[in-house]
């Protein structure tokens, strides 16, 4: 009995649990949200160039990044942008993303965390993971470490030398910017150059500018070494070296000044010996630096470059439909068909091309005809920046849908921009397009879509008003949060924790077998009593007594705890007794057995009798419920 009741609370809680774990499935289903993801290298080498990227996969504001504390910032963010839309067998699906993107450097070994972004979508933050990256020595440095040590044990078994000092004069960085005053928008090329008059083993930047006030953009060209050239400063010649090379597009006007950048430079130096003479003509000889009385030491020495400032003009009289487009573009723009059915759709894409601020033009002004259902463009760009700046295409691509039959005429676009070289805005257009919409599926005879166009005829009349309940929803309203999905989602939770206590009540209660037996034993007499008595109505006489003597033999084996392999009436007595049952009862009882066991072994009883017996049977019962209550 106690195994099959664990077994039953057993499934009944397998079944709870499973239930609760589809719900918190289909919970989380509902509470899908928009997300902004980091990615970045697990382990970099020390010196080695990296890239961070914060991706958003959907329409936000207020993006914030972290801070980049332990590493060098190298440039960015570099912001791109795509999204698509398709449409197979009337059904829409879409993909967006925007991505930031940080470049930097490590000087030194270590873990460095970088924290959570964080921007706006639909009026809730949401923030990136952070995450950590490993810092180890590159083989580069490892080479120069031992190079260092050798160095060092050479060193050692060298006469002492003197310090090397390396002179402002001999070695230095400066910050040369292509023009000083600047239109806002307009791009200006900033080179910082190293020149020397050393043999420069190695450098690494530091620490670089802020740009507070500029959109960047790096121009330096990672795959290979920087070129060397010379040039003449105050008539000393310099070995010259373009180590750095950025883009800036003023976004504010006033003086705006980038700050210095720092450079470790570790250069060889020619040193004397301290080899100390003792005046013998041989150590004088030798000293002399013609035969090689001096060594050469590699000195490693931090540089910083001048500060520049940057007169940037405001725009003169901005025209209407100009979106901040400085530099000298052109555009065009095409359709894949003129010629299509109602609700079928059309591509217009639009490409713009050309050197300056290209990457930050993300609106056209373009006007569509009213009655076709326009989607937000896929945008692709192709950015290149060399040397000479930055230049490129921006192509946008909307998907068309005419809802109604006729003639359409998609109007030119026009792209108004700034050009610097000749300080006056330009206005671009392209071709216009005209779009035959045959009647398609679902229109009527006269032209119209039901849809569009009982919603423009709508627009000179009076819309029957509704008498019914609208039964009007929230827009952008979500299952997740209603106090019914709360509901839903708690109550299997609170179902599981009764099913637990039951269950464990239930182990408890079935611990105590005599406990068991003792509350089962009125109920089990009178199970058999019962069917006693159906076999009385029946004239069965043998089935009839068996339940009369089995109700009341084991009736008192349950409540008195008496195995039923020692049950008498010799026991029965004794343990009535016991228990300081009445005299009048315990004698009523044990008639009661007498009587039975004789009428058992002496068949032909008349109804009766047999009746007085079941009365007899069940009155015992009840008094010794009352005796021992």
């Amino acid at each position: 009995m106690k195994r099959n009741n664990i077994s039953t609370t057993s499934i009944f809680l397998g079944k709870t649990l499973a239930i609760l774990a589809l719900l918190c499935t289909m919970a989380g289903a509902l509470a899908q949200n928009p997300r902004l993801s980091v990615s970045a290298p697990s382990t970099v080498g020390v010196g080695q160039r990296f890239s961070v990227k914060f991706s958003v996969n959907a329409e936000h504001s207020n993006f914030r990044a972290p801070s980049f504390k332990g590493l060098n910032y190298q440039g960015g963010p570099f912001q791109s942008h795509s999204s698509s839309m398709s449409i197979v067998n009337g059904r829409q699906t879409s993909t967006f993303d925007i991505s930031y993107t940080y470049n930097f450097t490590a000087s030194s070994e270590g873990k460095v965390t970088i924290g959570s972004a964080s921007c706006v979508v639909d009026g809730k933050t949401i923030s990136s993971d952070p995450v950590t990256i490993t810092v180890e020595k590159s083989a580069g440095n490892q080479q120069q470490a031992r190079q260092q040590q050798n160095a060092g044990q050479q060193q050692q078994q060298q006469p002492q030398q003197q310090n090397a000092n390396i002179s402002d004069k001999s070695l230095f960085v400066r910050a040369i910017a292509n023009k000083s005053s600047a239109y806002q928008g307009e791009e200006i090329i900033v080179t910082y150059r190293l020149y020397t008059q050393l043999q420069v083993r190695q450098f690494q930047i530091d620490k670089l500018p802020s740009n507070k006030g500029f959109w960047s953009e790096d121009l330096t060209d990672e795959s290979s070494n920087p070129q060397q050239h010379q040039e003449t400063v105050n008539g000393q010649t310099y070995a010259c070296y373009d180590i750095r090379k950025i883009a800036l597009f003023p976004q504010e006007t006033g003086t705006l000044t980038l700050s210095p950048i720092s450079t470790e430079v570790s250069a060889i130096v020619q040193v004397q010996s301290n080899r100390r003479q003792s005046g013998n003509i041989f150590d004088i000889f030798f000293d002399d630096p013609f035969f090689g009385g001096s060594s050469y030491q590699a000195v490693n020495k931090k540089i910083k470059s001048n500060s520049l400032s940057i007169n940037v003009k405001p725009l003169p009289n901005e025209p209407e439909g100009y979106y901040g487009a400085c530099g000298d573009f052109s555009v065009k723009s095409s359709v894949d068909t003129k010629k299509l059915k109602a609700n079928e759709a059309l591509t217009y894409t639009l490409t713009i091309s050309g050197k300056g601020n290209i990457m930050l033009i993300d609106n056209v002004d373009i006007q569509f005809p009213p009655s076709f259902e326009v989607y937000e463009p896929k945008v692709n760009s192709n950015i290149k920046r060399t040397s000479a700046g930055v230049s490129g295409s921006k192509t946008f691509e909307w998907i068309l849908i005419p809802r109604n039959e006729g003639k359409y005429t998609i109007p030119a676009a026009k792209l108004v921009y700034f050009n610097p070289h000749s300080k006056t805005f330009v206005t671009k257009t392209t071709g216009s397009f005209d779009i035959d919409v045959a009647k398609g599926d679902g229109t009527s005879s006269n032209g119209s879509a039901t849809a569009k166009n009982n919603v423009k005829l709508l627009n000179n009349d009076i819309e029957y008003i509704k008498t019914v309940d609208p039964s009007l929803q929230k827009t952008g309203h979500s299952f997740f949060g209603t106090p019914l999905f709360w509901i839903l989602f708690l109550l299997p939770i609170l179902l599981a924790v009764a099913a637990v206590l039951a269950f464990r009540k239930i182990r408890k209660d079935n611990a105590d077998l005599g406990a068991v037996r003792l509350r089962k034993a009125t109920k089990q007499a009178k199970k058999r009593l019962r069917k006693a008595e159906k076999f009385l109505a029946d004239n069965d006489d043998e089935r009839f007594y068996i339940e009369i003597y089995q109700a009341i033999w084991g009736y008192v084996s349950d409540k008195f705890t008496i195995p039923t392999s020692q049950l008498s009436s010799e026991t029965i007595q004794e343990t009535l007794e016991s228990r300081n049952v009445a005299p009048q009862v315990t004698q009523t009882i044990m008639k009661t057995i007498g009587d039975v066991d004789f009428a058992r072994f002496a068949p032909g009883d008349s109804t009766s009798k047999k009746q007085a017996i079941y009365n007899q049977a069940l009155q015992m019962i009840l008094d010794l419920e009352n005796q021992l209550k």
